[in-house]
């Protein structure tokens, strides 16, 4: 989807992704939250902001820390045919709930022969680059997308941000919604100039399973999600005045995948880079690889190149997280090994 219009309005991501709950809850009254701090502390990373002061704690609520017991809560309301809109709020917390994720929202339609639909949103804040350690800065993206029975989506941008929330509401599917809180605008957080753009105040809908081309290029495919966006757009334009044409394709979402965009494009550019801030091996950067590689190894006339965190835990000091993350710096080395092959 393209937005068009001439709004000037501009919103953080954090805000994007408000705006979309809240005009969701207005349009269904089957919509709510749960989790912890989503109520008064409106997300610790301003993810609900406002929602409890506008539809009251009997649509906003604030959980015990028990992520078993919220989230195996949210299954039974989906089931039961509610929407909600539930906040892991680290994905690194995922192990204490795992059952309740996998074992019941991702696979009670398929054990129910399609009769049951669970038609709910699970939130997660991802990534590093803040100095919060090994529990609390991993992407794994990957680990959700490898089992089957969820859709996985990850925005970059504000207007996606919104877009892709209600795409994910509205879908009868059980969707993890996947925020990286370097991209949400947080004043604490990692800079970045684009968390913050022009979104359209009505509701509208980025379609789940369709990436995005956000800069055109002829040399090489950059095939990237989330944060690495930015860092990817970056390094594309500091390489297009050493005569390196990247194009750069923003996934979106992993399930679906894609995967004619990326086919389209490596055919054209023969050349194929994939960042990704989860971990190297048994993950997304070998899924897009794979994908190329089985559908016509021709296409690349170059070795593929992956930039991502090698299998370590991320470390803590700041000086060793930067050195396992996907930095500007370690695209830019990939691009130019790749582009001069």
């Amino acid at each position: 989807m393209t937005l068009t219009g001439t709004t000037t309005r501009r919103l953080s991501t954090s805000k994007a992704m408000v705006e979309g709950i809240a005009q969701e809850m207005e349009r269904d009254p089957d919509v709510f939250v749960l989790g912890e701090d989503v109520g008064a502390y409106g997300g610790i990373f301003s993810s609900t902001t406002g929602l409890l002061e506008r539809f009251g704690p009997e649509r906003v609520l604030d959980t015990p820390i028990s992520e078993t017991a919220f989230i195996g809560t949210a299954v039974g309301a989906a089931v039961e045919g509610m929407r909600p809109i539930v906040e892991l709020m680290f994905a690194d917390f995922f192990g204490v709930c795992m059952d309740q994720i996998y074992n019941h929202m991702a696979k009670i339609h398929f054990e129910s022969g399609g009769n049951v639909r669970v038609p709910m949103v699970l939130t997660t804040a991802v990534g590093g680059g803040y100095s919060d350690g090994a529990q609390h800065s991993q992407c794994l993206w990957g680990t959700f997308a490898h089992l089957p029975g969820m859709k996985v989506v990850v925005p970059s941008t504000p207007a996606d941000a919104k877009g892709l929330m209600i795409a994910a509401i509205r879908d009868d599917n059980p969707v993890v919604y996947m925020f990286h809180k370097g991209i949400m605008g947080l004043p604490w957080m990692v800079k970045n100039p684009r968390s913050v753009e022009p979104v359209p105040e009505e509701p509208y809908e980025v379609p789940i399973g369709r990436a995005h081309v956000v800069r055109p290029g002829a040399d090489v495919t950059v095939v990237t999600l989330s944060l690495s966006v930015h860092h990817a757009l970056d390094v594309a334009a500091e390489l297009a005045s050493d005569g390196v044409d990247c194009e750069v394709i923003d996934l979106r979402s992993l399930v679906p995948l894609d995967a004619d965009t990326i086919l389209e494009s490596v055919g054209r550019t023969g050349r194929l880079v994939v960042v990704d801030e989860d971990y190297l091996s048994y993950g997304v950067s070998g899924e897009i690889v794979a994908r190329v590689a089985e559908a016509d190894p021709s296409l690349l006339r170059a070795p593929a190149a992956r930039v991502a965190v090698p299998d370590v835990p991320i470390p803590y000091a700041r000086s060793l997280e930067y050195a396992v993350l996907p930095t500007r710096s370690r695209i830019r080395e990939a691009i130019l090994r790749t582009a001069g092959a």
